[in-house]
Parts: structure tokens; sequence; C-alpha cells
């Protein structure tokens, strides 16, 4: 059964023949299945209908064209924060207000708390890119299967500073160290570097991530559906009494507050340059400017 009920056709929701397990995809390939606001919407109402369904065990998140998720679509970054009129009529290009920003991003941040501690088993079929929000989704999967070429990273913090995202969910499930070094760089490495770490399930060749995932999700969804239940509501109770501590409101907060940033001389100002050149240039001159070539110790 399948329902693509969102206003463009770009989140769909196929429940199996047999019901125990539904796969919810991302379809926005022209952008490497990124997502604005209404797209995040449609796919949490989706997770909240699976949610709501006795019949569902498994949740197996995915994106068309061997995609997963380059994450919130930034080709239009204060579209998040609401069409906001200036004094012509016109579409405001001044920031948003830090109260407008607080009441945007503790919402986004709802969406990411409730997939973290979301009632079902979560089966993340992961490949091509996973970046920024697709990077999050990824990490809060129950169970990850992902390509070794997978690109993973928080691309945005090399405009918008390090804190973003969900940074207990960054420290518990990278570990500190790798946190720091992709936090602090905005790195983006590919998950076969990672891989002897146990950041995800299990690290595959691209031409098996479908099936493995696939198989995980169906030996997930033959456990009983009351004992998952339970279990995913102690598994948060234990994360939340260990790690995630404050989590409730720093995520946002530090969200809100870190991307109203001013720039100094020397230092990229992607919001400028994406103004001025466009926003394809401008992420070229982001890698450009961020560019440092690696020493020759040899």
């Amino acid at each position: 059964m399948t329902d693509s009920s969102a206003a463009d056709g770009r989140v769909h929701y196929d429940v199996d023949p047999g019901g125990r397990i539904v796969t919810i995809t991302l379809d926005n390939p022209a952008r490497r299945n990124s997502y604005n606001a209404a797209m995040r919407d449609e796919l949490a109402r989706h997770l909240d209908r699976a949610a709501e369904d006795d019949d569902i065990t498994v949740v197996l998140l995915r994106g068309t064209e061997g995609v997963f998720s380059t994450g919130a679509d930034m080709n239009n970054a204060y579209g998040w924060y609401g069409d906001r009129a200036g004094a012509d009529g016109k579409p405001a290009k001044s920031r948003p207000s830090q109260r407008r920003r607080l009441t945007v991003d503790r919402k986004s941040f709802g969406f990411y708390h409730n997939l973290m501690g979301y009632p079902k088993v979560t089966v993340g079929e992961i490949s091509g890119y996973a970046l920024g929000g697709g990077f999050e989704m990824a990490l809060m999967t129950d169970i990850s299967v992902i390509a070794r070429d997978t690109r993973i990273g928080m691309p945005a913090t090399r405009f918008l500073g390090p804190a973003l995202g969900s940074l207990h969910l960054f420290f518990h499930r990278l570990g500190p160290v790798l946190a720091r070094r992709m936090l602090l760089t905005g790195d983006i490495l590919q998950a076969g570097e990672v891989e002897h770490l146990g950041v995800f399930t299990e690290t595959s060749d691209p031409s098996g991530v479908t099936a493995r995932a696939r198989y995980w999700a169906e030996k997930a969804a033959k456990m009983p559906a009351d004992g998952v239940v339970i279990a995913k509501e102690a598994f948060r109770l234990v994360e939340q009494s260990q790690a995630y501590q404050g989590e409730e409101v720093a995520s946002y907060l530090f969200h809100a507050f870190g991307t109203n940033l001013q720039f100094a001389p020397g230092e990229f100002n992607f919001v400028k340059s994406r103004a001025e050149h466009g926003t394809r240039e401008a992420f070229r001159l982001r890698d450009e400017h961020f560019h440092v070539p690696e020493p020759d110790i040899s």
C-alpha cells in the first residue's frame, strides 16, 4: 500500500503486505533528497502515523536514487523562519529576530527529539550522502546500514559555526574526539573511514546497502511489538539519564544563537556570498576558503 499524500509528493509511505514494516522514502533527487520545512513536516506526520499504527513494528528510512539526505535545503536558508515582508512588501532580507529563531528552532529540534525517542524500531538505509540533518537522522536510527563511500558530516558548520545540531547526540554517538573534529573543521568523511569505530550498525559495499537494510528490518519485525515499544521507552530513559541531560534546551538554544553570527574580516560569510554570487558559487567559494592542503611529510 502506497500513500504519497505530501503536497508535492516528495515523501512516500509504503506499508509491506505483512503490515509490520513501513518504508518512508525521501524523494527529492534533484537536490540530493534535502528537505524544506514543509517536507520535514510531512515526514513527521508519516512518522506519527506509523507510531500510532499498532500493526507497525519497524520503520525503514531511506532516500531515492542512492542518496539518503543532504539535510535541510539551504537554497533559501531564511525561508525556514517563515515568509517575512519588508517595508516595501517584498520578502525581507534581514536576519530574523532571536525570538523567531528560538520559536522555529524549538520546533526543529522537537522533530529530532521525537525521532530519537521513537517508539518503533527505526532502520536507516544510508548511501550517497548523509549530511547535516540527514547525518543526524542517520545517527538517530536504531539500526543503520551505510555504504562505505557515503559522505557524512555537518558542512553547515563552515558557514554557521560549530554549535549546530544535537550536540548531545554527536558526543554520545560519535564520541568526543570525532565529534569535535567534525564540528570544529566541517570535515566531510567517507563512512568507511570510521567503520572501525562502530558508529553505524553495519558498513556495507554500496551494492549491498538496500538488501542489508531490508534484512535488518525483517529481522527486527519478528520481535514482539509490545516488547519493542517497552524496550524503546527503556532505551530512551537510559540515554536521557546518562547522556542527554539538557538536550531539551541546549540544542535548539545554541543553534538559534549560533545562526546569528557576526563575521570578522577574512572569515567566510555564506549568506552574504550567496546574495552576491548565488548559491552554487557561494558553495564553491566556501570550499575554496576552507581548503587547507595536507602537509608533505614524506
